[in-house]
């Protein structure tokens, strides 16, 4: 039961920043892996980075490593996506994810376990 809502998307620049935020609700937050991942008109929805539910390990998609900053608050129950140099191929609808299994970590691709879904913001980067 993780009902998840996603803000922060919106309009930039190319080279300009932007901070997702997810919010969960439910108590067992802390229980489960949580994601980020994202889906451009046509095509299928990639992993864009990823949280274990425990010890806060991260993992980031090729394509924004070094750019973009995956962090968790069990505390405030949210997730969130720091985006810097952004490009225009980053263009895509933003979707948090939680596992569908807690207590575990699931690291098979492409969905990596993930089982609850919000319903995505936009981000959309001009050149």
């Amino acid at each position: 039961q993780v009902q998840l809502v996603e803000s922060g998307g919106g309009l930039v620049q190319a080279g300009g920043s932007l901070r997702l935020s997810c919010a969960a609700s439910g108590r067992t937050f802390s229980s489960y892996a949580m994601g980020w991942f994202r889906q451009a008109p046509g095509k299928e929805r990639e992993i864009v980075a990823r949280v274990t539910w425990s010890g806060g390990n991260t993992h980031y998609a090729d394509s924004v490593k070094g750019r973009f900053t995956i962090s968790r608050d069990n505390a405030k129950s949210a997730l969130y996506l720091q985006m810097n140099s952004l490009k225009p191929e980053d263009t895509a609808v933003y979707y948090c994810a939680a596992s569908s299994d807690p207590y575990y970590d699931n690291y098979h691709p492409p969905l990596y376990g993930m089982g609850y879904w919000g319903k995505g913001t936009l981000v959309t980067v001009s050149s």
